[in-house]
Parts: C-alpha cells; structure tokens; sequence
C-alpha cells in the first residue's frame, strides 16, 4: 500500500469517528478539535493522514531529481560500455552523465568489478551500502 492510500483510508477513518462522535458533517484537522468526545484520535489521525502526504509528495520530487535510469538493473552490454569508459580515463561524472545514472551507481559498479576499492568510492568515505557480493575486508 502506497502513503497516499494509507493516507485516504486514515483520513476516512477520522471523518467517520468525528462524525460518529460529534455530527460534525465535513470535519478537518481545524474542527476535529471542537468535536467532543474522540476529537484528540480525529485530530492525531488527520495529522497522521498529512504526514503520509507530505512524505509521498517528498519521494515524488526526490525520485523527479533522480537520472532516468537510476535503480535500474545493467545490461551486460552497458556493464561494458561503463568498464571501456573508465579505462580508457573518462571522469566518474561523465560515465554518470552518459549513463544516465548517479555518481554513486557508477562508483558501486565499479568497486562491483573490481576496478575501484570499496574505500575510494565517495571520495575516501566509502559505499553507503556494502557491496553483497563480496565478502566483507578484514
């Protein structure tokens, strides 16, 4: 279930129990305070129903910002194309770029293939995610 789902089902809920406990008609995160009995669920509910909004909204701006084929599985045909550019000394942007791909992508591929240490990724900071097909240093 997506947060905008999540967030119609709970906003029905609310609007039923403020209706059920007060006959408020069309209550909303203002009314449901004035509605008596079950006003504080009502109203918690509501702003529940606006975070899951909110967060669903954030994820549709963040995932808008992303290249078009970030998250997205290689082709081993573009596997090879990203191994060719970065030996031949293409920048790691520029692989992104042509790729359409985040830098961190690019950079987890590589250390995937064994072309850059695990550490080098990220400037020095290494990987956020540890690579799962190898075993872990040490």
């Amino acid at each position: 279930m997506d947060d905008t789902t999540a967030a119609d089902i709970i906003k029905s809920f609310a609007t039923t129990r403020v209706s059920a406990t007060a006959d408020a008609s069309a209550p909303s995160a203002d009314t449901a305070q004035d509605a008596g009995p079950g006003a504080d669920l009502a109203q918690a509910l509501f702003l529940a129903a606006e975070a899951l909004e909110s967060r669903a909204r954030l994820a549709a701006r963040r995932q808008a910002a992303l290249p078009r084929n970030a998250g997205k599985p290689w082709s081993a045909a573009e596997d090879e194309q990203l191994l060719q550019a970065y030996d031949a000394g293409s920048a790691i942007e520029a692989i992104a770029a042509l790729h359409e791909r985040t830098r961190a992508g690019i950079e987890a591929r590589l250390v995937k293939h064994g072309r850059i240490d695990e550490q080098a990724a990220r400037g020095g900071h290494g990987l956020r995610y540890p690579a799962r097909d190898r075993p872990p240093p040490g």
